[in-house]
């Protein structure tokens, strides 16, 4: 693709999620099986925070984290870049789920960021959607300044190793000495360059998104250079017990040693 516009491509990606948020709410829901045994468990878990903790959900889409959230005895402050999954949001919230502010906010824009409250956050949580964000780097400065010291922030990814726009899955066959054997693995063509590329995550949503690829040392980089950690790293992948998914070729037991997801918890080294 040609060089990367940062407001360009903010612009259309923006665009996009407001166009896939009716398709997107209607088929997440409250979530799914990547949310159920990937992401959820291990962000709750790293963010080993105190019911009543005060925690920022970036990049919320419809909500279903910042209710998890809320439920766990949060409270929570969520926002979005796209006024569509905020309304979405709004819809699925209901007086059960605690009071949770919802903000329609853009992740790129440090000064929009800064006004939620310097020094308001206990925690921060990002669920599959840094590769949603055209630029990090605002986001992660912005967080030095919203986060309390020491105060974690938790995200989860699509493994940039293993489920990026540049892999594929791969089911090869062959008869070993009378038996027919299948090996799953991944075919990687490319890692180490960032990279802006076009991807359905959902089958038949009206618009495809853009996916922003970042290998480790740059998807860590702006963190590192705003005096935060990596403190924790877990990469998570279906069980071997797993129900199968919807084809041979998708994500479940068949690809049990190799992970789509990567959830990580980054913190601010205290002075």
């Amino acid at each position: 693709m040609e060089e990367p516009n940062i407001k360009k491509d903010n612009h259309e990606a923006r665009q996009a999620w407001d166009d896939n948020a009716a398709y997107w709410d209607e088929y997440m829901g409250e979530g799914n099986d990547f949310v159920e045994v990937l992401c959820w468990p291990a962000m709750k878990a790293l963010l080993n925070i105190p019911p009543g903790s005060r925690v920022l959900d970036i990049a919320c889409g419809n909500g279903l984290t910042s209710r998890r959230l809320a439920g766990s005895g949060f409270d929570v402050v969520a926002f979005d870049f796209s006024q569509t999954m905020i309304d979405k949001a709004i819809k699925r919230t209901s007086p059960k789920d605690s009071e949770i502010q919802y903000h329609v906010l853009d992740a790129t824009d440090q000064a929009a960021l800064l006004e939620l409250g310097i020094g308001e956050f206990d925690a921060a949580l990002c669920n599959m959607a840094l590769f949603d964000i055209a630029e990090i780097e605002p986001l992660f400065q912005s967080l030095s300044s919203l986060l309390r010291p020491g105060a974690p922030f938790v995200f989860s990814v699509l493994h940039p190793c293993f489920n990026n726009p540049h892999t594929a899955l791969v089911a090869e066959t062959e008869d070993r000495s009378g038996e027919v054997i299948t090996e799953y693995s991944v075919k990687v063509d490319q890692y180490l360059t960032p990279s802006v590329d076009y991807a359905v995550a959902l089958k038949e949503q009206p618009k495809p998104t853009l996916v922003f690829h970042r290998p480790l040392q740059i998807l860590f980089e702006p963190g590192f250079t705003t005096g935060f950690i990596l403190d924790a790293l877990e990469e998570r992948a279906f069980p071997t017990d797993h129900p199968p998914g919807k084809s041979e070729l998708s994500w479940g037991a068949n690809f049990s040693e190799l992970p789509p997801v990567l959830v990580a918890r980054m913190r601010q080294i205290q002075s």
